[in-house]
């Protein structure tokens, strides 16, 4: 029995936690074996606690290689985790190596828990005791209930590879791996996620909150002695999209309780200027923020549970068409609204709205955010300048560019909500390569080429093309962008950002129009003087030639 290791890493960051070790049968004519084929063999013949001695032993072995705080995961046989004796030959079989027994993760897989679970519990118990880590491992393909997961003191959750494999394909399997990792998070314990190939598996579960995975993405299984170059290696970068303000703002985001994260989001949402509130499917109140209320008129307890159109039957036909279109997946900003009198005795107010449609991981519209600022008072000073326009232009001046993000095929897999408002597809429409349904008859063709020829020879891509917008006017834009390559040198993802640049193109059109002009206008004087010269030239040929005899007489 020879041990593999294989690397466990913190998805956010890419840095190394530890190892798995994976045993291998050395088969002196198939060579090496997986555990799936011999485990049941050795269980059945009595010789899975020789084995499992054996292949100890030999992990421990890496005791001067793993420095703190790597961590060293081992699964235990169900029949093992049984017996009383376990925790004892850990121990013993540790301290010959040195290794501490407060870095070893013990992992147990579900079938172990259907049997005596009494007994289970006590050899939990005595490993916990002795400072290891428990993790369940494959969760979600076995048989355990929540019952086990309150019973015995696990730290981790380990995510079946299957579940990671489809979660990109398939919206079952994507809720599974959410419920997972929230099922981790309620229960405090750390949620890991096997079998991670691609870059799109492990952007989805650092998007859904999972903090560690494992898998071909980052290092196949190594032998021991390739275990150091495994740690002198670069971290696997985190993607470029999802950059964070800082990495203290990633840290508290994702390593604080739910309930915290739920006070902190909620300090924001009653602080805010602006009245916000978030609306399901039927247009019922969710939540709300205290300055939303007020703007109401009446209390938070109050709007929960009920609908807009059941509360402010008069205000409801002015917003209902945005939150209709906000439903199908359109993102609006800067509407201007004039909302009729809610209350006896009160005028009519002014208000700048947005409605952003909000989307699960199955990328399903589940309800409406909803920001309402009140202007009535500067429409009322008769402002020259609306508000709306001064907060678009700001906000394209600070950051005009809007990201994206594409697979090696050019199928769009990341839109953003700034992007999806500039045109009337909606969000689904962007989805693959429907994001060219957008674009002007004249300007398909040539962006399609330029397209094929970046994504065959990896060049960046860097294209103009006009866009219809929601308004049914053509606009300019820019895109651009560059591939991400993996480890054998194939592309693996494409991220660039799309620029409006309707104004300049404009402008350069109308300098080109004007300078062309000016050429005709130039070449018309030139060509004038050239035959006047001539004219001139003949005239004076003419005065100096001798006089014709025939002529004179």
């Amino acid at each position: 029995m020879i041990p593999y290791f294989q690397p466990i890493v913190v998805l956010r960051t890419g840095q190394l936690r530890g190892f798995e070790m994976l045993a291998r049968w050395q088969h002196p004519i198939h060579g090496p074996i997986l555990p799936s084929n011999f485990i049941p063999l050795a269980e059945e013949n009595g010789l899975i606690e020789g084995l499992t001695r054996q292949v100890f032993r030999k992990a421990f072995r890496v005791t001067p290689l793993l420095a703190a705080p790597l961590t060293l995961s081992v699964n235990i046989s169900a029949i093992q985790l049984h017996s009383s004796d376990l925790p004892l030959e850990i121990r013993v079989l540790a301290e010959e190596s040195g290794f501490p027994l407060d870095r070893l993760i013990v992992e147990i897989t579900e079938s172990a828990l259907l049997k005596d679970l009494a007994r289970v519990k006590e050899v939990a118990g005595k490993l916990k005791a002795m400072g290891c880590r428990l993790a369940l491992d494959d969760f979600g393909t076995g048989y355990s209930s929540l019952r086990h997961l309150q019973s015995l003191p696990f730290d981790e959750l380990k995510i079946d590879l299957g579940f990671v494999h489809e979660m990109t394909k398939k919206r079952d399997s994507r809720k599974i791996v959410a419920a997972i990792v929230g099922l981790g998070q309620s229960l405090c314990l750390t949620t890991v996620a096997e079998g991670v190939e691609t870059e799109e598996q492990a952007h989805m579960l650092l998007w859904l909150g999972c903090e560690l995975g494992q898998g071909w993405r980052y290092g196949h299984p190594c032998a021991a002695d390739e275990i150091a170059g495994v740690i002198a290696r670069e971290p696997v970068a985190v993607l470029p999209a999802l950059v964070t303000p800082g990495d203290e703002w990633a840290s508290s985001n994702l390593e604080c309780m739910p309930t915290l994260r739920l006070a902190q989001l909620q300090a924001i949402y009653d602080g805010a200027p602006v009245g916000l509130c978030f609306l399901d499917c039927t247009l019922r109140y969710v939540s709300l923020n205290r300055r939303l209320a007020e703007m109401n008129g009446l209390p938070v307890e109050a709007h929960l549970g009920r609908s807009v159109k059941e509360l402010f039957p008069q205000w409801f036909p002015v917003a209902e068409p945005y939150y209709v279109r906000a439903l199908r997946g359109e993102a609006i900003e800067g509407v201007e609204l004039t909302r009729p009198p809610i209350r006896a005795g009160e005028d009519e107010g002014v208000f700048l709205a947005s409605y952003q449609p909000a989307w699960d991981e199955a990328d399903e519209v589940i309800g409406i955010s909803i920001a309402l600022l009140d202007v009535t008072e500067d429409r009322r000073a008769e402002d020259l300048t609306p508000v709306s326009a001064d907060l678009e232009e700001s906000r394209s001046e600070i950051n005009p560019e809007v990201p994206w993000v594409m697979d090696a095929e050019g199928n769009n897999l990341q839109v953003s909500s700034r992007w999806v408002r500039t045109t009337p597809l909606g969000k689904d429409r962007l989805r693959n390569l429907r994001w060219l349904e957008a674009l002007h008859a004249e300007d398909l063709e040539p962006t399609i080429k330029k397209m094929n020829v970046a994504l065959r020879t990896g060049k960046a891509i860097d294209v103009e093309y006009r866009v219809m917008g929601v308004e049914g006017e053509w606009r300019w834009m820019r895109s651009r962008g560059s591939p991400r390559h993996g480890f054998m040198g194939e592309i693996t993802r494409w991220y660039g950002s799309v620029e409006d640049i309707h104004d300049r193109k404009v402008m350069e059109e109308s300098i080109g129009d004007s300078w062309e002009r000016s050429i005709g206008e130039r070449n018309v004087v030139f060509e004038g003087v050239r035959i006047a010269d001539e004219l001139r030239q003949s005239i004076a040929d003419a005065d100096t030639e001798e006089p014709d005899p025939e002529l004179t007489r």
